[in-house]
Formats: structure tokens, sequence, C-alpha cells
């Protein structure tokens, strides 16, 4: 009975969902994509295009999916792998330094200092000396 009350308590909330907000209508590979089936506590959502296993529950008045724990484990691992993987990539590309890919501890060293200091203030004598050819020469009306 209580598996019944929530079946209905979340095809209201769609419904009342459905209402409030039109969508546009769902194309024909969509329709019919997710399967439910009754299970303690919520329900189970099988996404029929991928596979994927979601547990839903209403909480609050909203409908809330969760993906099944061995799923969120196996999708950890392909984030992993795929971080793994970008990392080797990024270290083959022409002109990478192996710095480049690792974070910097600590402060810059005195020749990086010394740099950027020039830098600097390259960029400020230039600025000053645009500001000076810019500046109005006196009042010539």
């Amino acid at each position: 009975m209580r598996v019944f009350s929530l079946v209905c308590l979340v095809m209201l909330c769609s419904a009342a969902a459905r209402a409030e907000a039109p969508a546009a209508e769902p194309s024909q590979s969509e329709a019919g994509r997710f399967a439910m089936s009754p299970a303690e506590g919520g329900m189970l959502r099988l996404d029929k295009q991928t596979g994927a296993v979601s547990f839903c529950t209403v909480e609050g008045g909203l409908s809330v999916c969760r993906v099944a724990a061995e799923e969120r484990a196996a999708l950890q691992e392909e984030i992993d792998r795929l971080a793994r993987e970008n990392a080797q990539l990024r270290a083959k590309l022409p002109g990478a330094a192996p710095e480049a890919t690792a974070p910097r501890k600590g402060l810059p060293g005195e020749e990086e200092f010394e740099r950027a200091l020039s830098f600097t203030e390259r960029f400020l004598r230039r600025m000053m000396q645009l500001f000076r050819e810019e500046a109005p020469k006196g009042d010539s009306l």
C-alpha cells in the first residue's frame, strides 16, 4: 500500500510539473525511454538507452533520483581513467614542459621575480609615454 501511494505521488508530481512548465514534446527516441519499477522506499528508474539505474524518491515535494552506488563507483573509475589519459596526452604535446602540468609550490625564484618586474616596468613606461603623447599641449583655442 505504501509503494502504491508513493507511485501515485510521483505521478501527481510529474503531472503538476508538466502543467506548470510546458516543455517541448519528447522526440520519438525519448518517448518511453525510462522504465519505473517500485522498490522499497521509492522507485527504480531504468534508462533504456544507457542502461543507467537510479533510485528515485520524493523529498520535500520534489522527485529526487540518485545514481545507484555501483554505477557511481564505475563513473568515478572512468573519470579517473580519463584524467590519467588526459595528463599523458598533455605531456606528449610538443613544447609541453613537465612543470607546466604540475602545480607550483612556494614563491617564485629571484630570476622569475626580476623577469616579471622587468615586464611590469616596460609596460608602465610605455603607458606613461602614451599618456604624454596624448596629453593636451596647452590651450590653443
